[in-house]
């Protein structure tokens, strides 16, 4: 169920699902770096981590590049999904500012013919 009573189209469904694996591959892509030179140092400064076998210098590096795309899609898909909050609760607010609208044009077209018809009928105009 979505929250706040606000229903997915499918159009926002992909475009959240496209935002989401968007931020993933850029956090993977940050991360990922951040490893390879995290491991570079470990390579250049560290016995222990060049003792370390490369099936676990690669789950070290997968892991980091996993846990940057989700974090980076974590925070993408939020942002997005308060866009598009905010952007509804405009529209509804501007779809109530239009009524208050309409109603003040009515009233003020009624009080114009009322007094156009009524300044007729005083002045003796047929």
């Amino acid at each position: 169920m979505a929250p706040h009573g606000f229903s997915r189209t499918p159009e926002e469904l992909s475009a959240a699902r496209s935002e989401a694996l968007r931020g993933a591959a850029v956090g993977a892509a940050k991360f990922g770096i951040a490893t390879a030179f995290l491991g570079l140092g470990g390579t250049l400064f560290s016995p222990i981590y060049r003792a370390l076998t490369i099936q676990f210098k690669v789950y070290l590096q997968v892991s980091g590049m996993t846990l940057g795309g989700w974090i980076e899609a974590d925070k993408r898909f939020r942002a997005w999904e308060h866009l598009r909050v905010r952007e509804k609760r405009r529209l509804k607010a501007l779809e109530r500012d239009e009524g208050v609208w309409r109603e003040w044009e009515k009233m003020v077209e009624e009080d114009v013919v009322g007094k156009g018809n009524g300044e007729e009928k005083k002045a003796g105009v047929k």
